[in-house]
């Protein structure tokens, strides 16, 4: 092999080297993206999870006004009349100065 494939191949295999050493390293600290396992685990364990008012299947709403925003939603409203209007004209062959 001549000198310049060898420096090659050293250097090859150094920039490979570099990029898998984050990946092999095994820390032993708590980083922010970790959860609250404890209160979790509680969680998963409680007897009846669900909020009392979540039993409630009365739903209050308007049903004339839902009825008008269906109905707006399928037929959109006509677009307003165009105006042809001219502003700022001066009489003609008037210089302005």
């Amino acid at each position: 092999m001549s000198r310049n494939k060898l420096l090659l191949v050293l250097l090859g295999s150094s920039l490979l080297a570099g990029c898998a050493a984050d990946y092999l390293n095994n820390y032993d600290t708590m980083t922010l993206a970790s959860g609250d396992s404890q209160k979790a685990n509680q969680l998963l364990q409680t007897v009846d999870p669900f909020n009392p008012a979540s039993n409630n299947t009365k739903i209050e709403g308007d049903g004339a006004r839902s009825v008008g925003v269906v109905q707006r939603y399928k037929v959109p409203p006509a677009p307003p009349p165009t105006t042809n209007m001219t502003v700022n004209v001066g009489p003609s062959g008037a210089s302005t100065q």
